[in-house]
C-alpha cells in the first residue's frame, strides 16, 4: 500500500508540474488542460499526504485543488454565458 501510495504522490507532483510548464510556452492551446492538471494533481498530493499524516501540505493541497475546482466552474460559466450572448472572447 505503501508503494501505492508514494507513486500518487509523485504523480500528484508531476502533474502539477506539468500544469504549470503549459503557463510558460508561448502556445496558449493546452492552457486548459492546466486547470484539471492542477486539480488531479492536488488531490494526489493531499491522498500522499493524509495518509502519512502530513496535515500542513495535505490542507494546502486540499486547497490548491479546491481553487483549481473553482477556476474550472468560473471558466466553463463564462464559456456558456459567452456562447448564449455570442462571445468573442
Amino acid at each position: 500500500m505503501t508503494l501505492l501510495i508514494d507513486i500518487l504522490g509523485w504523480s500528484g507532483s508531476g502533474l502539477i508540474i506539468l500544469a504549470y510548464a503549459l503557463t510558460l510556452i508561448e502556445n496558449k492551446k493546452y492552457l486548459h488542460y492546466g486547470k484539471y492538471l492542477n486539480l488531479l494533481g492536488g488531490l494526489l498530493i493531499a491522498i500522499n499526504c493524509y495518509y502519512y499524516s502530513a496535515i500542513p501540505p495535505f490542507a494546502t493541497n486540499l486547497l490548491w485543488s479546491v481553487i483549481a475546482t473553482l477556476t474550472i466552474y468560473k471558466s466553463r460559466n463564462k464559456k456558456e454565458k459567452c456562447n448564449k450572448t455570442k462571445c468573442l472572447t
